[in-house]
């Protein structure tokens, strides 16, 4: 019988959730005190009134931390993980074990030192965002345990009344001990720092500073700022070129930093039918992914990495996992020529070889044509206003044309079984694989001009967390999209299996 013992969470759960609320609230605080903060009116409560406030605002963020954890409480009934919450307002949460998808923990600062673990519970269908169906924000080890098996113990029980009821011999109703966990990949040092080096996360960084700067625009002193740039520059643009090389290595020197310490171990391991991907230096991060919630498989490469014989592979998964919501890393950086053999240890039936079906040479210029939409207007208004130097903007023309036809020279779809593979390029070129029951649908597309040409773009569609993924070949032979669109209309068979089905 199922235990219906009540279980809390560690009491770091109240400094996290202060930590939490502070971070939240970080901008309107600091605004806070740098607004009013220096006051000089002789009377020291008015002096130092926002720095008052600040305080009493942390020991109320204490406050309410300490009760929502005394109040938070959760147990297991009827095959069922229940939670209990809320400061004000007391709330149940029933979460069926059947429901549950998996359970994604991570260890952060302060859960390390103490041996513990926040776990996300991920369920079937998910939500409307991006966010875990529960989260228990610090546990111990042995009690993250204790859920595993209370899941699994369940599972156990259904499977016994399932062959019970088919009348199956006893033997059969011994279930699946957990198998230890098999690797598969895992980033090597060189690898990582390769990873870390062509990181995008130098864009992530001066957006975020922009919208920083943005927030203070009217407590900084932009004034004094524009003075000081002004007397730099009279010693020349070499020095001000200096700066800025200095500013945007720093900032791409942050960018390494980041990316190493988020996918320093990076490992990726299969469990009985699960993914299991651990990755993180500071805060350790671990995802479980059913392989019955994977729609697609997406080998991705960079230009620059492409180079170099490297890409990256990703799956749509349908649900979320390692934050990082339905779009997942399998493997962030991997040689291309060595890809073949941890996927097929993943996924045995993924047919990797190229795709062999190309796109005809009379739909080239409809990968640029369009582009003259928006292009001549464009040029037009900068030769008229900026002659004669808005004469430049010609070159714009021969840069999109020859963009256009390296999207032609890309692009490539194949059908093998039940597999479609779908190659083409947006700026990186994607070869994505997805079978045909992962499919939510499949489009075919003509405009007048594709028509007059014989040409068609074909459109396969999977789920993507709570959206969808589209992977589109554009401008291929009109002949070629119709068979796509007949390979994916159900065959006789399937249509009479999905008849008795709803019988």
């Amino acid at each position: 019988m199922m235990s219906n013992t009540r279980y809390k969470l560690h009491w770091v759960t109240a400094i996290i959730s202060v930590l939490k609320t502070l971070k939240e609230m970080i901008i309107p605080l600091v605004v806070l005190v740098f607004a009013n903060g220096l006051n000089d009116t002789g009377k020291w409560y008015l002096d130092y009134l926002t720095f008052i406030i600040f305080g009493l605002l942390i020991v109320t963020f204490l406050i309410t931390g300490l009760i929502k954890w005394k109040r938070f409480v959760y147990w297991f009934e009827d095959e069922e993980l229940r939670i209990e919450y809320g400061l004000f307002v007391k709330k149940k949460r029933y979460i069926p074990f059947d429901r549950i998808q998996s359970l994604d923990y991570t260890e952060g600062i302060l859960h390390r030192p103490l041996n513990l673990v926040k776990v996300k519970v991920e369920t079937a269908g998910g939500s409307a965002s991006l966010k875990a169906e529960a989260e228990l924000t610090a546990i111990t080890k042995e009690e993250a345990d204790r859920i595993e098996m209370e899941i699994a113990e369940a599972k156990k029980r259904r499977q016994s009344h399932l062959h019970t009821a088919d009348e199956q011999p006893t033997e059969l109703l011994e279930v699946e001990e957990k198998v230890q966990a098999k690797p598969v990949f895992s980033l090597a040092g060189k690898d990582l720092l390769i990873l870390a080096t062509t990181s995008g996360g130098i864009g992530l960084i001066l957006s975020g500073a922009a919208i920083f700067v943005s927030q203070f625009a009217d407590l900084l002193p932009l004034g004094w700022m524009y003075e000081e740039i002004s007397g730099f520059i009279k010693y020349g643009f070499l020095l001000i070129a200096l700066i800025i090389f200095l500013v945007l290595l720093v900032v791409w020197g942050i960018s390494v930093a980041m990316t190493f310490f988020a996918y320093y171990g990076f490992t990726v391991m299969l469990e009985n039918d699960d993914i299991v991907i651990t990755r993180g230096l500071i805060e350790k991060k671990r995802a479980t992914v059913p392989l019955n919630r994977v729609q697609s498989v997406r080998i991705v490469e960079n230009p620059f990495r492409q180079l170099f014989g490297y890409a990256n592979v990703v799956i749509d998964n349908a649900g979320g996992g390692l934050g990082e919501g339905a779009v997942i890393n399998l493997f962030p950086l991997v040689k291309k020529k060595e890809i073949d053999g941890p996927l097929k240890e993943i996924f045995p039936d993924l047919i990797t070889k190229d795709p062999s079906g190309k796109i005809p040479n009379r739909g080239k210029r409809h990968y640029y044509r369009i582009d003259y939409l928006w292009m001549l207007p464009a040029i037009a208004a900068l030769t008229y206003f900026f002659f004669p130097y808005g004469l430049f903007s010609f070159l714009i023309i021969p840069v999109v044309v020859l963009f256009g036809l390296w999207q032609h020279r890309s692009a490539a779809y194949e059908i093998a079984d039940n597999q479609l593979t779908l190659r083409f390029r947006r700026f990186s070129l994607q070869t994505a694989y997805m079978t045909k029951k992962r499919i939510q649908s499949i489009e075919m597309k003509q405009n007048y001009f594709h028509r007059k040409n014989s040409v068609a773009t074909i459109s396969a569609r999977v789920k993507s967390g709570v959206g969808a993924f589209d992977a589109q070949v554009r401008h291929m032979e009109e002949k070629e999209a119709e068979r796509i669109l007949e390979w994916y209309e159900p065959s006789s068979s399937e249509r009479k299996g999905e008849e008795s089905g709803m019988v």
